[in-house]
């Protein structure tokens, strides 16, 4: 996943010279064959340590799959809901009530400051939604009080009660069925926070500790950040589920593809996410190292600011998808591991509109549609080009010099702009963009997820919609598909959604990319997640013959 989400100022007491000499000693141990190390190079730093108030593919694997956990889960490799910290779950007939049955015997972390004199119960639930749910929550606006995902997925008008019979039941009622109630639970802005741990820094006036130096129960415990730097990880020893083999994590924070490979290359880190496309074939080559690939549930695309002009006009919206030279970008940027996109949902996921056919590329047709708009001599704009790597958009710099080459030809004048990721995720969100690149990956195999997020009304409120583009009967369509169970009536619903999509076009779908993981042999248990994650506990280094 990747979008637009209110960030965080951290303020981090260790030096850095300290952790950066810690993450020197770790890849030491890497060279010297220590497997219960790993280090991970990831792509950016994250925006925040709570999944209730980011968005970002970045921040999730920060946090989600390491420290916390949610009632439900997805079980690893698939989209099957499985029982987490609910041991198990009942729904009624009408589809209203859940009760869920909670585990006993989980312990939550500890950190230098908090020492839990409890095992997770009931309060921690009732805690964690109701921070979201309820604006006189005292942690409601801490860090900004913004829950972009809870608000977008609808979270906050499906759930009319909440309640705690005892210690180790929660009762959920809806205000109506959602066929993506249980989907949504098991997503990482449900995960369960310390409603003791919370207590403890409001009782000291230091709420918005919570979110930076994160307390959950999943099988990593969070040690440190240096922003920019490292985030170092230790195993959770009191780990209610299976524990990792590994004992100690860290996450160097590598912005540069090229650099990133050259670090896996040379075994300062065990695994990269998003490996440049033109690496590829270098990766395949190194003895030492393996190469896995997928398609995955994902679209790049480019938002326009439907709030502002001239992208209000779905004439000069259409001008600029006829205008940009898709298949050339495929060809440059992922080197041909991607497919041009045509619907805002991904191929891979059900209800997908195959018959809906792609619109080509025609600068004559984008001037004829400009001068139809009132703006035959072009206009001046901004673009804001991706400043991560992602699976989406390997190179978002160069991908904007092409897009503006492609609009000069028709008459509109491009200045491109970046900002460092956090930065970029909360100007788009605000709505400070004219056209900005941006895309997501598919969290819960449901469509909703992509629809209801990048799309809906909703999305423009909390954020997620960075077209800021609110079609009372394509919104009316995404509602009533949770209504119903019906799969094959939910598939006409979205389809027709996707076609008033292509009518309006608040953003030009760029393409759906393959989805590679780079690794070093060592590495042992890893699974392409579906849903776009890096899940590392449970992950093994083994000695290779090629090492």
């Amino acid at each position: 996943m990747s979008f637009p989400q209110n960030t965080l100022r951290f303020h981090w007491f260790l030096p850095r010279i300290l952790l950066a000499s810690t993450l020197i000693l770790l890849s030491c141990s890497l060279k010297r064959r220590d497997n219960q190390s790993f280090i991970y190079c990831s792509e950016g730093s994250p925006s925040s340590f709570n999944p209730q108030i980011f968005t970002d593919g970045t921040s999730n694997n920060a946090s989600s799959h390491t420290i916390f956990e949610r009632l439900v889960a997805f079980k690893y490799g698939s989209v099957e809901i499985i029982p987490s910290l609910a041991e198990s779950f009942d729904i009624s007939e009408d589809r209203l009530t859940y009760t869920f049955h909670l585990r006993k015997d989980v312990p939550f972390h500890a950190n230098d400051r908090f020492t839990p004199t409890r095992l997770f119960n009931s309060k921690d639930v009732l805690f964690s939604i109701n921070r979201m749910l309820n604006k006189d929550h005292p942690y409601h606006k801490v860090s900004g009080g913004s829950y972009e995902y809870f608000v977008a997925m609808g979270m906050n008008k499906a759930i009319r009660s909440l309640k705690a019979p005892d210690l180790h039941t929660v009762v959920m009622t809806l205000s109506s069925p959602d066929a993506s109630f249980l989907a949504n639970l098991a997503m990482p802005f449900m995960s369960i926070h310390s409603q003791e741990y919370a207590e403890a820094l409001l009782k000291n006036k230091e709420q918005e500790r919570i979110d930076q130096y994160p307390i959950g129960t999943g099988p990593f415990v969070f040690k440190n950040y240096s922003k920019d730097s490292v985030i170092r990880y230790k195993v959770n020893l009191d780990y209610w589920g299976e524990k990792p083999s590994l004992k100690r994590m860290a996450f160097s924070i590598t912005t540069d593809a090229s650099v990133r490979f050259q670090k896996l290359k040379t075994m300062e880190c065990h695994f990269i996410n998003s490996p440049s496309p033109a690496d590829l074939e270098a990766i395949k080559r190194e003895p030492h190292l393996k190469l896995e690939e997928g398609f995955g549930l994902n679209v790049g695309y480019l938002a326009m600011n439907t709030e502002k002009k001239p992208f209000n006009n779905p004439k000069v919206r259409r001008a600029i998808s006829l205008a940009l030279n898709k298949k050339s970008y495929i060809k440059a940027i992922y080197l041909d591991q991607a497919i041009p996109a045509k619907n805002p949902l991904p191929p891979t996921i059900w209800s997908y509109h195959d018959e809906l056919k792609e619109l080509e590329y025609n600068p004559q047709k984008a001037k004829a549609l400009l001068k139809e708009a009132g703006l035959p001599q072009g206009f001046s704009a901004e673009l804001w080009t991706l400043p991560v790597s992602r699976p989406y958009n390997p190179n978002g710099k160069k991908m904007g010099e092409m897009m503006q080459a492609d609009l000069r030809k028709v008459g509109i004048d491009i200045k491109l702009v970046s900002y460092e990721w956090p930065t970029y995720l909360k100007k788009t969100s605000q709505g400070e963009h004219q056209m900005v690149q941006l895309g997501w990956s598919g969290d819960n195999g449901d469509p909703s997820n992509f629809l209801n997020v990048l799309l809906s009304c909703d999305g423009v409120t909390s954020g997620s919609n960075s077209a800021r583009w609110c079609h009372p009967q394509f919104d009316q369509l995404l509602k009533d598909a949770l209504l119903t169970s019906d799969i094959k009536e939910r598939t006409r619903l979205y389809k027709r959604a996707q076609e008033i999509f292509r009518e309006e076009l608040p953003w030009v779908p760029l393409a759906h990319s393959k989805v590679f993981r780079a690794m070093n042999k060592k590495v042992h248990g890893y699974k392409m997640d579906p849903l776009g994650g890096d899940i590392f506990r449970t992950i093994s280094l083994k000695k290779d013959s090629t090492q």
